[in-house]
């Protein structure tokens, strides 16, 4: 894995990002104190069980937050050196496709099944080149072809439904890239694909980040595809970031009991088990979270000082996991 530059200024710098959304159940904490730096052509992954706040986290990136229940509370959001909280709805709306893409984890909600496949394509294109029809539908197919669909002129004239899966998540990708983005968040962009398709696709996006100079967020659930295509990790737990790490060092020494976990519910294949192993328990609810670490009543190693929320401690070099088994203060037998 290439070694990323990271003397620089981060082109995207995510400081005590909060989200929040005000229910008549009590507030949910979807994002409660994400700090992240991405650099150009750096992937960063962010894993965690189905609720963590992965999601949110790009939505609240783009400036999407669903209105009115949800609400951006606190921190900053830069990008390339503007704070994106304080930007116009003008101003975002140029920035995102232009600076910031999404492929969304479903394309068939990406896509409007009334709407053919190359009037969605050029619709994107339309935003930033005024040329005649026939310039923009030479674009679409050569954008079509760069994402590996077969016969991309004839593909132009398909509706979404008359499409694979494998090829619609290709053409999400290609509108994503429509527009040459600084950024390209993927939101679990694998998850409906099969496992060759799903290998061609991350191929894909690598290719587009070598091409381009891209920075990449992959959400995902799936640690193999986190240990292949991601230079670095933040393992996502009930609104907070427990664990950062380069994706060699996290997978060599996973430090937050958390991420242990996660590791040990990845089965062995060269291992015969009565049982796959699992992560006890629930995650829990946003609007009710217990006091001090969320993880603390599914941990085998909490103890007392779990009921006030761990510090940051730096386990190595740009290494760091919130957890107070690392603090002078546990005592507690692994």
């Amino acid at each position: 894995m290439a070694k990323i530059d990271r003397s620089g200024e981060p082109l995207l710098s995510v400081q005590d990002l909060r989200t929040y959304f005000y229910t008549r159940s009590g507030v949910v904490k979807a994002v409660d104190g994400i700090s992240f730096d991405l650099h150009p052509g750096e992937t960063l992954g962010i894993v965690g069980e189905s609720g963590s706040g992965k999601s949110m986290t790009a939505w609240s990136i783009l400036g999407l937050v669903p209105q009115p229940a949800g609400k951006i509370v606190g921190g900053k959001i830069f990008f390339k050196g503007q704070d994106l909280l304080e930007a116009s709805p003008s101003e975002m709306r140029q920035i995102r496709g232009s600076g910031i893409s999404m492929v969304m984890q479903d394309p068939l909600t990406s896509l409007n099944p009334v709407f053919t496949i190359g009037s969605q394509v050029i619709e994107s294109l339309r935003m930033e080149n005024k040329g005649p029809a026939a310039k923009l539908r030479e674009m679409a197919a050569a954008l079509l072809a760069k994402v590996s669909i077969p016969s991309p002129e004839t593909r132009l004239h398909a509706y979404p439904h008359e499409m694979s899966g494998g090829m619609r998540q290709r053409v999400v990708g290609a509108i994503a890239i429509s527009r040459s983005p600084s950024v390209l968040i993927a939101d679990e962009p694998t998850t409906s694909l099969d496992a060759t398709v799903q290998l061609q696709y991350l191929k894909l996006l690598k290719e587009i980040q070598e091409t381009t100079g891209a920075a990449i967020i992959f959400i995902t659930h799936d640690l193999g595809i986190v240990a292949n295509m991601c230079d670095r990790v933040g393992v996502m737990y009930a609104g907070k970031f427990v664990e950062q790490a380069d994706v060699l060092p996290l997978f060599d020494n996973p430090s937050h009991p958390y991420t242990q976990a996660l590791m040990r519910s990845v089965p062995d294949l060269e291992v015969d088990v009565a049982h796959l192993p699992s992560i006890e328990g629930q995650p829990p609810s946003l609007d009710d979270l217990p006091p001090g670490c969320a993880f603390a009543p599914r941990c085998e190693h909490a103890f007392d000082k779990c009921d006030t929320y761990p510090d940051t401690f730096t386990i190595a070099e740009g290494h760091t996991s919130n957890c107070w088994r690392h603090s002078g203060d546990y005592s507690v037998a692994d």
